[in-house]
Parts: C-alpha cells; structure tokens; sequence
C-alpha cells in the first residue's frame, strides 16, 4: 500500500446541463470537464485514480503539491467558465485527506479514498477542504493559507473529524490560521458537561439547556423553534446535544448555511452535519447573501453563564414565527 493524498474533484451543477442540453451533449461537456481535471492533476505530479461519471479520485504522492493543484485548479476553472453560458456553468467542490491506499487491477481502497468523497459532498461550491494531517504537513514557507472550520460529523465515522478550508481567491484576507493547533475551535464544548444554546430570530430568543434537546427549527409549531418563511422546511434542522458537543444537522429541502461570529468562512449544508461553537448565525433555505433569507442567530453558553434575570427569561417564553 501506498501513502497518498487523496484528492475527489466533484463537478456541480452537472445534472441541471443534463436537463438544458439533453444527455448526449450534456455527457459531452461533462466528459471534457473530468479530463481536463485528470490531465491536470497528472500534469502536477498526480494521476488519476479513477472517474466516476462527474467527479475525478485522484492521488499524490506529494502532499505540498496535491494542496497547491487544487488550489491552481480552481483559480484555472473559475477562468476557463467564465465566459461560459449560464446553463453549462459547473463549479468545483474538492476534498483531500491523506492515508494509505490500497489499488488492485479495477479498483482502490482506503480511509483517505472514503473521507475525500465525504469532504467534497460538504464542500460547498468552488470549496476545497481538508483534513489536518494535509494541513498540518504543509510547508512552513508554503504561500497557501487555511483555516479551521472546527470538527464535524462525516457519514461513515463515529469520530468527530477536523476540518480545514484552504482558501485559494487571491483578494482573501491574510489572517487564516496556518497551525495545527487550531485544530479545536476556540473556547470548545468539548470539554464541558452541560450547556444551553440561546437562538434568536427576529425579536424573540429562545433557550435551549442540553438536557432538553434535540430541538427542530422549522416552519410548523411542533418544530419547538419556529421560524415562518416559505424558504424554511417544516422541519428545516436540528440541534442535538452528542456527549458534550453541540451538533447542528439539516434536513431540509433547500439547506443550511453556516457562520461563525468573527469568521468570514461559511459552511453549507445539505442533509449534512456540523458541530456548533461559541457563537454565530445560520440561514435557512438560502445563502446569506441571498436578500430577505431568514438568519438565526445562536449562542452557546455553558450552565452557570446563562443569565437567569426575569428579563431574560420572560423575553425567552414565546416562540419566534
């Protein structure tokens, strides 16, 4: 078995180029796109794994090397459809992850194959995320700048992993986090027994203690946290208290949009899982910058922080919506 870093390039926005151009043509544009993704990553010291329909497993035996191709690749992409129509535009969603691989004659197998596939399904468009033993074995006069997304809930593992976002826009600020320590968020849960999630929309806040969830948002009443707006599913997301980790998972229709307070990194979520901190916001149905998506606002606080003023708890008593 080979030591490799993974790398699943996931075409999205194929299936809307199957339904405007019929499936010849469609299947046509898709091919093209695959192979120039494989052609470069065998360019940059890779070589393709396999393909599979829209998406392209790749490996490198160079770490520092497979980080700075998806970086490259998505900066090329960005270019290259710029003057495409709108209907045949496709983005990229990367995940990386490293470990050994074990290939046969048809096939190929490992941790880093299943944890790659696993981070392109969260990557949000033109995303690329990592796990740390990526990241943390970049060199240190490396130019490619990351930050920790804090650890999340992957299909497939009973572990909580650490995810990473290496940015490749060339107007991105330079204050990302370039050290594995960072690889738990700061002031985490994860150490804690007890807490309460405070959510807000609107004018009204709700508090939560971990002992009475899991708790639904969405737009019908039995959702305990109610928010009225036709983007939102009756049953748009759910927090869960999982040991001592606050964990937030959509199971909408149309998805989840995170931010965390003093981050301007946001996670995208469809029927996906991601472990809450500190404090932040998230929007339903649509992104953030979408005009009028409802943006609730959360905060966790460990038990004895919770302000227990009359105030606080009558302003806490209804329901938003």
């Amino acid at each position: 078995m080979a030591e490799l870093t993974v790398v699943f390039v996931d075409l999205t926005g194929s299936t809307g180029i199957f339904e405007a151009l019929g499936n010849a043509k469609a299947a046509e544009i898709v091919t093209r796109a695959t192979q120039w993704i494989g052609k470069l990553c065998q360019l940059r010291g890779g070589r393709v794994l396999k393909y599979l329909g829209d998406g392209v497993l790749a490996g490198f035996a160079d770490n520092h090397a497979a980080a700075q191709t998806m970086v490259e690749m998505q900066r090329l992409h960005t270019e290259r459809i710029r003057s495409w129509p709108d209907n045949i535009k496709m983005q990229l969603k990367v995940g990386v992850a490293r470990g050994e691989v074990l290939e046969t004659d048809t096939d190929c197998f490992g941790d880093a194959i299943l944890i790659a596939t696993r981070f392109s399904d969260l990557a949000g468009p033109e995303q690329i995320l990592a796990t740390q033993n990526v990241t943390q074995w970049l060199p240190s006069d490396s130019d490619l700048r990351f930050r920790s997304l804090g650890p999340m809930s992957i299909k497939g593992r009973a572990d909580l992993l650490p995810v990473y976002r290496i940015e490749w826009q060339h107007e991105v600020p330079s204050e990302f986090l370039t050290q594995p320590a960072a690889m738990e968020p700061p002031n985490s849960f994860s150490d804690r027994q007890a807490f309460s999630i405070d959510l807000g929309w609107q004018d009204a806040h709700t508090q939560f203690p971990s002992a009475e969830l899991p708790v639904f948002l969405g737009r019908i009443r039995d959702a305990r946290f109610v928010v009225n707006d036709p983007r939102v599913s009756r049953l748009h997301a759910k927090v869960e208290s999982r040991g001592a980790v606050c964990i937030l998972e959509d199971v909408s229709s149309y998805g989840t949009w995170v931010r965390f307070a003093g981050s301007d990194a946001v996670l995208a979520l469809r029927r996906k899982q991601c472990v809450l901190h500190d404090r932040g916001e998230l929007a339903l149905g649509g992104p953030f910058e979408d005009p009028g998506v409802p943006v609730i606002s959360f905060r966790l606080m460990t038990q004895n922080a919770q302000d227990k003023s009359p105030a606080k708890i009558a302003a806490n008593a209804d329901l938003p919506g």
